[in-house]
């Protein structure tokens, strides 16, 4: 127990420093946690931390999705909500068609690695993308599109790896039974967060002292995620659902000033705990990958993911070019170069069955995905953002 404090406590003080660096060098601060795990890694240092799915999932990922939906406003999304389902659903199936086919035809990868790859791979990750555009200033609609899409398209990504898992398990798949995942997945998660949050919200009441309210938030973060995920249901579905309850209606229970600010404290510094965590561990296992035995399959999926992306933005957005929900080419080109991929995608590629045909081949290469992603995109997006976000948000 002491020394997973003190190993704990040697991260976070590496983290601090990285952010005081990173600022001053104006880097992405992700950027420079992933590199700075690169380095440790090559040192041979033993952080006794294992980068694996349950990590990812059940303890850092939580703090995440709760903060970001903590301030997403209900009146600002209701807006694009049709349009952000769009992107989280059709678009998702579309880069996932277009990485599953491009692996198994021009790679030569089984049916079953190339469609998990495409799935694992197709979803946005919210861990990157909300603290990369944070970090590069996107406000307004735009900031809505990214972290909505990248939150929401996790409960398509879940029901489909489910489906390419059960098929790889020689499981067989019916619509009837793809269509009761779809429910026990999306239905479930949000059903779990709402009925978390619910009860969370009529407890806060009770009470004028903000340390049991902050506990009470903190139960509804992991509370709704583990429930949902214990009933095979979307557990980031369950705590984005729980986060945007609380953050909107919670404010009749957070009346003073200092409540709210203390909330919002919290989950700030939760937020960059495990953030720092993640792209820590992500530097330090990208350096343990030996990606020279399948560098023409990375190059060809970095191709693929980006070409899916585009196939994934355009396409939809062009379903709303004239509506109310038209978004500006300029975004469209956002939004593509955003999509970034993280923890998200290996946790899933950690997660393969153990006897799948090219596992470690799929895993490798989502790594190498997720490398060109951080910081290929991750050091460009901001200054793109700042060429291209300089036009109104909405138009006609």
């Amino acid at each position: 127990m002491a020394d997973s404090i003190e190993h704990l406590g040697a991260l976070l003080l590496v983290a601090a420093v990285v952010a005081m660096l990173t600022r001053k060098l104006r880097v992405p601060y992700s950027v420079g946690l992933v590199a700075t795990g690169m380095v440790l890694a090559t040192f041979s240092l033993d952080l006794h931390v294992d980068l694996t799915r349950d990590l990812i999932f059940s303890t850092l990922l939580p703090p995440l999705i709760f903060e970001a939906a903590l301030v997403l406003r209900w009146d600002e999304l209701r807006r694009d909500l049709v349009l952000i389902v769009a992107l989280a659903v059709v678009g998702l199936v579309l880069a996932a068609a277009v990485a599953a086919l491009g692996m198994h035809w021009l790679a030569g990868w089984s049916w079953v690695a190339a469609l998990l790859f495409g799935v694992l791979i197709a979803a946005t990750d919210p861990v990157s993308v909300i603290a990369l555009f944070r970090e590069a200033g996107s406000t307004g609609r735009l900031r809505i599109l990214v972290e909505g899409e990248s939150l929401f398209n996790d409960g398509t990504a879940a029901v489909l790896f489910a489906v390419g898992a059960a098929v790889a398990a020689g499981q067989a798949m019916t619509p009837g039974l793809l269509a009761w995942w779809l429910l026990k997945s999306v239905g479930g998660g949000l059903a779990c967060g709402a009925l978390v949050a619910g009860a969370i919200l009529l407890l806060a009441n009770r009470t004028d002292d903000h340390l049991v309210k902050l506990t009470f938030t903190t139960i509804a973060a992991y509370g709704s995620f583990l429930l949902a995920e214990h009933f095979n249901g979307s557990g980031v579905l369950a705590t984005l659902c729980a986060g945007m309850m609380i953050g909107n209606l919670g404010r009749v229970c957070a009346h003073a000033p200092r409540e709210r600010e203390a909330i919002a404290e919290f989950w700030g510094f939760a937020a960059f705990v495990a953030n720092s965590l993640i792209f820590l561990l992500i530097g330090v296992h990208e350096e343990q990958q030996d990606f020279h035995l399948v560098w023409k399959a990375a190059v060809l999926a970095i191709a693929l993911v980006m070409l899916g992306r585009a196939a994934a933005i355009y396409p939809v957005c062009g379903l709303f070019a004239r509506g109310a929900t038209r978004v500006s080419l300029r975004h469209q080109h956002l939004l593509v170069w955003g999509g970034l991929r993280g923890a998200l995608a290996l946790a899933l590629a950690l997660s393969l069955p153990p006897g799948m045909p090219d596992r470690e081949a799929v895993t490798t290469v989502a790594f190498a995905v997720v490398a060109f992603s951080i910081f290929a995109q991750g050091l460009s997006i901001g200054p793109l953002l700042r060429r291209l976000d300089r036009v109104p948000e909405r138009s006609g």
